[in-house]
C-alpha cells in the first residue's frame, strides 16, 4: 500500500464507482466506508472501536476523517447500516466536523438521538429515518435497503445503484431462520438483485473461518428454559452486548418461564431498552424492574441481565464482581451466565472479572459449557448462500482482521465470484468500469478520546504516558552557575520504578551517579545545556538499565543561577 500513488480528487473519475474504506478494514470495529461516483461521496457508516491496556486514559477510538473534511462540499452524506457502536458510535463525537445528514432506519434513529442529546447535538443533526426496505436517493446514488438478520434489530445491507455499476454492502449480518426480534432475512429480494446484476459485494469476513452455520437465537432461548431450571433456589445473572434486543427477549422469556422476574442491570442496556421499545420491539414483555426493585425480591425470584460482558471496568458486572456495586450483590452460590463471545483484546480483563467472581464463590457459565450464545455474524455456509443468491462480479472482504479476509478471499473464489479483492483501510478501489483495481491510497488513521480532545493515536502526549506506563519515569533538576558548577546535589524524581523500601537508597545513589556524570564534563562542554542535560539522561538511563533492565523516559530540567 505504501507503494501506491496517493490520490488526490482529480485522480477520482466522475464516470467510475469506487470503494474507500478508511476503517473496519483489517480489524473489526471502527467502521467507515466510503463509495464515489460523479463527483459525490457516499458514506456508509460511522463507528468506534476500543481501546486495550496498551493505549492508557483512551477508552474510545474514531476513523480519522481528515480525507473526507477536505472534500465537505463533495460529501452526500452517511447512510447508517445499523445501530452497533462500531457503526454508528462515532457520529456524535465526528459530526460537528462533517455536518451533512444522516440516513438510517427507525431503531437506529433512536439510538443515534439518544446519544446525540449526550453530546448536546440534539436537533442539530439533520436524521432522514428510511422505512425497513426502503429506498432513497442520495446525491448520485440510488439507495435501497434490504433487511438481514443480526444481532440488533433492524440490520440492512445496502444497495448502492449508479450509471457505473451496483454495489450490495451487506454491513453485519446473519441469516436466522428464527431470529425471535425483527424480520427474516430478505432472500426473495436478496436473489432479485442477483438476476438484476451485482458489479460488487461488499461483505461481512468475521465469522469466515467458521465452518457451518452461526446458529439461531430460538436455540439460545430454548436453551436458557433448560438452563435456568438447573438453578432454582439461587439468584441468576445474565451479561450479554446490551444492543442484542433478541437476546434480551429471549433470556426474558425462558425466565418468565421458571417463576422470575426480571432486572436490567447497567446504563446502555436501559438505553437499548428504550429504543427497542420505542420501536415496538419488546412491547409483548412487561417493564423490566430497576435494580433497586430487584433488591426487595427474593433470590429465586429475579434474574439480572448486567452489563460487562467484555470485562468493561466500570459496567455493572465489574462492580458487581468486587462487591462494590451500590444496588445489587452477588453472594456465594449464585449463578453468573456469560451469553457472549469475547472480543479478541478482551480476554484479559473478562477474565479478571470472572476470576473475581469465582473468589466469591459464584458459578461461572460460559459458552464453552452451555449452549448461552450465537454468533452475530455469518459462517462459511452462510458466505456461500449469501454469493449463490446474489452472484457478484466482484467480492470485497470487509469486516474483520487480515486472517478473515483471507479466508474469505478464498471461499469467494471457490464460490466462481470472477474478481476478489483485499481491501486495506485507505485503498481506493475502482469497482467499475473495467477490471476492479487498488489504483491508490489516501490518508486512513486513527483518532482517539483523550479527556476532552479528539487528537490523533500517535500523538506526542499518549505515546509519553504510554512510554511511562511501560517503563517508568526520571525528573532531575540540575542547578548550575553560569560557569557550570552544581550549586548542590541534583534533585530526583522517580516515578513506578521503586519499591518503597528502596527508594532512599537508591535514589541516593543516583544522585551520585548523576553529580559523577556532570562533573566529568569538560569544562567547555558543562557551558553547553545540550551536554549537560545528556550526561545526566544518559546517567539515568545506564542505572535503570543495569539495575532494572528499564530504560524509562526521562526529563532533565537545568536552571543556571
Amino acid at each position: 500500500m505504501s507503494d501506491s500513488k496517493h490520490l488526490t480528487t482529480k485522480d477520482f473519475d466522475p464516470a467510475a464507482l469506487y470503494f474507500l474504506p478508511l476503517g473496519g478494514s483489517g480489524e473489526i470495529g471502527m467502521n467507515l466506508n466510503l463509495y464515489h461516483h460523479a463527483g459525490k461521496w457516499l458514506m456508509v457508516d460511522l463507528g468506534v472501536s476500543f481501546a486495550d491496556e496498551t493505549t492508557p486514559g483512551i477508552e474510545i477510538i474514531l476513523p480519522d476523517t481528515s480525507f473526507i473534511e477536505e472534500r465537505l462540499g463533495d460529501l452526500a452524506g452517511i447512510l447508517v447500516t445499523h445501530a452497533h457502536e462500531d457503526h454508528l458510535g462515532a457520529i456524535p463525537y465526528l459530526w460537528e466536523d462533517l455536518r451533512v445528514p444522516v440516513w438510517c432506519t427507525p431503531f437506529a434513529a433512536s439510538f443515534l438521538k439518544a446519544k446525540l442529546v449526550e453530546k448536546g447535538l440534539q436537533n442539530k443533526v439533520p436524521i432522514h429515518v428510511l422505512p425497513l426496505g426502503g429506498r432513497s436517493h442520495i446525491g448520485p446514488f440510488d439507495i435501497e435497503l434490504i433487511s438481514l438478520t443480526h444481532s440488533i434489530p433492524e440490520p440492512n445491507a445496502v444497495v448502492i445503484r449508479t450509471p457505473a455499476g451496483t454495489v450490495l454492502h451487506t454491513g453485519d449480518w446473519k441469516l436466522d431462520p428464527d431470529p425471535v426480534i425483527g424480520l427474516l432475512s430478505n432472500e426473495t429480494a436478496l436473489q432479485n438483485l442477483g438476476r438484476e446484476g451485482v458489479t460488487a459485494m461488499v461483505c461481512d469476513s468475521t465469522n469466515a473461518l467458521v465452518p457451518g452455520r452461526s446458529g439461531s437465537e430460538s436455540e439460545v432461548r430454548d436453551s436458557f428454559m433448560d438452563l435456568f431450571g438447573q438453578y432454582k433456589d439461587t439468584r441468576i445473572a445474565v451479561t450479554c452486548f446490551a444492543s442484542n434486543v433478541a437476546r434480551l427477549h429471549s433470556i426474558t422469556q425462558a425466565a418468565h418461564a421458571h417463576d422470575r422476574q426480571v432486572a436490567l442491570v447497567g446504563r446502555s442496556l436501559w438505553r437499548i431498552n428504550d429504543a427497542a421499545r420505542e420501536n415496538g420491539y419488546l412491547t409483548d414483555l412487561p417493564p423490566f424492574l430497576t435494580e433497586k426493585e430487584a433488591g426487595f425480591l427474593p433470590r429465586e425470584k429475579v434474574l439480572l441481565i448486567c452489563t460487562g460482558s467484555q470485562g468493561e471496568a466500570r459496567a455493572a458486572l465489574s462492580r458487581m464482581a468486587t462487591g462494590e456495586h451500590p444496588d445489587v450483590t452477588l453472594e456465594r452460590g449464585d449463578v453468573v451466565i456469560f451469553s457472549a463471545r469475547e472480543i479478541p483484546g478482551n480476554e484479559k480483563s473478562i477474565g479478571k472479572i470472572q476470576n473475581g467472581l469465582l473468589r466469591r464463590g459464584i458459578k461461572i457459565i460460559t459458552a464453552d459449557d452451555a449452549f448461552v450464545h450465537v454468533s452475530g455474524h455469518p459462517a462459511r455456509e452462510e458466505l456461500v448462500q449469501m454469493y449463490q443468491w446474489v452472484r457478484p462480479k466482484i467480492a470485497i472482504p470487509v469486516h474483520g482482521e487480515g486472517r478473515h479476509l483471507a479466508a474469505h478471499a478464498e471461499l469467494a473464489r471457490d464460490c466462481q465470484v470472477p474478481e476478489v479483492l483485499v481491501p486495506e483501510d485507505g485503498g481506493a478501489i475502482r469497482l467499475a468500469p473495467g477490471p476492479a483495481a487498488l489504483v491508490g491510497h489516501v490518508h486512513a488513521g486513527r483518532l482517539c478520546i483523550d479527556g476532552k480532545r479528539i487528537v490523533p493515536m500517535n500523538n506526542h502526549a499518549l505515546r509519553g504516558r504510554t512510554r511511562m506506563a511501560q517503563s517508568g519515569a526520571v525528573v532531575v533538576t540540575l542547578v548550575m552557575t553560569p560557569r557550570g558548577d552544581l550549586l548542590a546535589d541534583p534533585k530526583v524524581s522517580i516515578m513506578g520504578l521503586l519499591e518503597e523500601d528502596e527508594y532512599e537508597e537508591e535514589t541516593a545513589d543516583l544522585i551520585s551517579r548523576i553529580r559523577g556524570a556532570v562533573d566529568q564534563l569538560s569544562r567547555t562542554a558543562r557551558l553547553e545545556d545540550s551536554s549537560v542535560k545528556e550526561a545526566a539522561r544518559v546517567a539515568v538511563r545506564r542505572n535503570f538499565s543495569a539495575m532494572q533492565g528499564r530504560k524509562p523516559m526521562t526529563e532533565i530540567h537545568l536552571v543556571r543561577i
